[in-house]
């Protein structure tokens, strides 16, 4: 598979095995159904390598898992939605599938968490589509699929993470040149957990009145990562 290190090989895909890093159920701690019970799918392997990245762990392979056998788990969980995340979970073949699967025979509301570098129409209908667009400081702004803007869907959402003044005038700059906020239902501006307060971060948004939602990463806060 090209872009992931290697995962997993193309036979495999064909069984309807994704390569996970890991599951687990805790407290959705961003986009607009941060506070709620969620499971977690983290699949493994990622294209970037952000400077603030906190899921490193995503970066090797993990553990061949059938898409069944991932339903089942989800469906087992209390959780009342499902996110799909990584890593960048677009690079694995089988991730259309998942998703697919889940949002049919799950029972789940499903999200999908994406670093913006991939091309986002894989996501089928009805599966919710959080995108990452990747500000200067990530170290990782080239890496954008500009194309994706293209691609939203009404009830999809945007995150940018902030790790400072350079990162929020770069994109206060793109909000407004892309009009995200009539191209997708929320925009997100997220300050780096432990770089920029979000206090800080807040009173920039308040003072420009940006069109924006201050968004932090409350499993973080809660101690519940």
């Amino acid at each position: 598979m090209a872009g992931n290190g290697g995962v997993c090989s193309d036979r495999v895909w064909d069984m309807g095995i994704v390569n996970v890093c890991e599951t687990f159920t805790s407290i959705q701690g961003e986009s607009s159904c941060a506070g709620l019970p969620c499971f977690f799918i983290r699949l493994s392997g990622c294209n970037l390598r952000c400077t603030y990245c906190d899921t490193k762990q995503a970066y090797a392979p993990g553990k061949d898992m059938s898409i069944p056998d991932l339903v089942a788990d989800c469906s087992a969980s209390s959780a009342v939605i499902v996110e799909v995340t990584g890593g960048e979970p677009l690079l694995q073949p089988g991730f259309r599938d998942l998703a697919t699967e889940l949002r049919e025979n799950a029972g789940k509301q499903v999200l999908v968490e994406t670093n913006g570098s991939q091309d986002i129409s894989v996501i089928p209908d009805g599966v919710i589509a959080i995108m990452d667009v990747k500000c200067p400081g990530s170290g990782e702004n080239e890496a954008m699929d500009l194309e994706n803007i293209g691609r939203l869907r009404p009830k999809d959402e945007v995150k940018f993470v902030i790790g400072g003044r350079d990162d929020y005038d770069w994109a206060k700059h793109f909000v407004k040149q892309y009009n995200l906020t009539s191209v997708c239902r929320y925009v997100f501006f997220s300050p780096v957990f432990g770089l920029l307060s979000a206090k800080e971060l807040g009173e920039w948004i308040v003072r420009d009145g940006l069109p924006v939602r201050l968004q932090v990463q409350l499993h973080k806060i809660l101690g519940m990562e």
